[in-house]
């Protein structure tokens, strides 16, 4: 399933400076989709329901097909498993998004948040860290909550 991961985003291409760049491409993505399902993990229960919301919002937001959601989802599952903390997933959005994109992020974040109508105050803390290790200000993250609430 990551080897449809990789062929889907590019892993492997001729051509050195386009392969960087859509291996970075490729890295965001599976950052971003670390972080929705660290969000969706935190209150200690992950349901079918937020399963199929990161399922959902990445293939609207990305524009996937559902086998290539559901690959990037289980590489990112992966790569959250080895990791020790949130920082390196940031530290790749931030070297690669720009504010606008992060706050994109960040709504992504709360749409899983909100997948069961509620804010669970583990779910809180961890999207004020985010907003932090993405570097985004406190109405930023306000406006995306307002955002998602209302849309």
């Amino acid at each position: 399933m990551i080897d449809l991961v990789k062929k889907f985003f590019g892993k492997g291409s001729s051509d050195v400076s386009e392969g960087k760049q859509e291996t970075a491409f490729h890295d965001v993505r599976i950052a971003t989709c670390a972080l929705l399902l660290e969000m969706a993990h935190i209150d200690g229960e992950f349901s079918e329901s937020e399963r199929e919301s990161i399922i959902n919002i990445i293939k609207k937001d990305y524009d996937l097909a559902d086998e290539h959601a559901v690959a990037l989802i289980e590489a990112a599952g992966e790569e959250l498993k080895r990791s020790i903390d949130l920082w390196k997933f940031a530290r790749l959005i931030n070297q690669n998004y720009s504010t606008d994109e992060k706050i994109q992020i960040i709504e992504m974040v709360w749409r899983v948040i909100y997948t069961d109508g509620k804010l669970d105050k583990h779910e809180d803390y961890l999207v004020h860290k985010l907003a932090n290790l993405l570097r985004l200000t406190h109405k930023e993250l306000i406006d995306a909550k307002l955002k998602v609430i209302h849309s």
